[in-house]
């Protein structure tokens, strides 16, 4: 074989090995690019198992009961059913109304005037002793109008709810205790304990009162006797 044949072999040789090399190299780039990472699974939390509303004793109650009907909770109550008298369905609508855009708004001469009113620091501050027990207060009187309140309410008037419907207009008696909600944002089972507001020298039922119960506090200080 010359010398002329032997290298144009070799340069044969060499040509489809680094060709070959080539080849392999982009077959699997392609493979190698669409290679993505899997995420890691997103661990989600689950709920905390319900809380029954069966935790609520009669004996709370009748605490709350006491706690509730003191001598500022009664004189408030009766001065604003003597003040609403004679008030027509049209008007609470239209307070009610001018309630909930005050909310939304920096004037607030209606909400100022009820979380200003003595009842209403009087509320403020047995929230604020329970420790965590009691997130939230209010005192309707008998047309189911606001009269106290520890924070500000939804609403201003609660006549066509069951916390008016079923104490006030039941009796003097009647407690009323709602279904547990979770509330997602504090992760606390809570629940509204709602009874009647009773004029302890008539016996005659005034008004109505919604407390609303931190259910998690109440089970963690049932469980630990504190």
């Amino acid at each position: 074989m010359s010398v002329r044949r032997s290298l144009n072999a070799v340069v044969t040789i060499l040509t489809l090995g680094l060709s070959s090399h080539a080849f392999a190299q982009e077959a699997a780039a392609p493979a190698a690019a669409s290679e993505t990472p899997v995420p890691a699974p997103e661990i989600v939390a689950a709920a905390p198992a319900p809380i029954s509303a069966g935790i609520i004793s009669p004996e709370f109650v009748e605490t709350l009961r006491k706690e509730l009907h003191q001598p500022v909770t009664i004189l408030s109550v009766a001065s604003s059913n003597q003040r609403h008298e004679s008030v027509q369905q049209a008007e609470i609508d239209k307070l009610d109304e001018a309630w909930k855009t005050e909310a939304k708004s920096d004037d607030q001469p209606l909400i100022a005037e009820i979380l200003s009113s003595p009842l209403s620091s009087y509320l403020l501050y047995t929230q604020a002793k329970s420790a965590g027990l009691f997130t939230e207060i209010f005192i309707m009187d008998k047309f189911g109008l606001n009269v106290g309140q520890s924070s500000v309410t939804s609403d201003y008037w609660q006549g066509d709810e069951d916390k008016f419907q079923k104490t006030f207009q039941v009796g003097p008696d009647a407690v009323f205790i709602d279904e547990p909600e979770y509330h997602d944002e504090t992760k606390t089972w809570r629940v509204q304990v709602n009874l009647t507001i009773v004029d302890p020298a008539s016996k005659a039922a005034i008004g109505a009162a919604t407390a609303e119960i931190n259910l998690t506090e109440l089970q963690r200080r049932l469980q630990t006797g504190i």
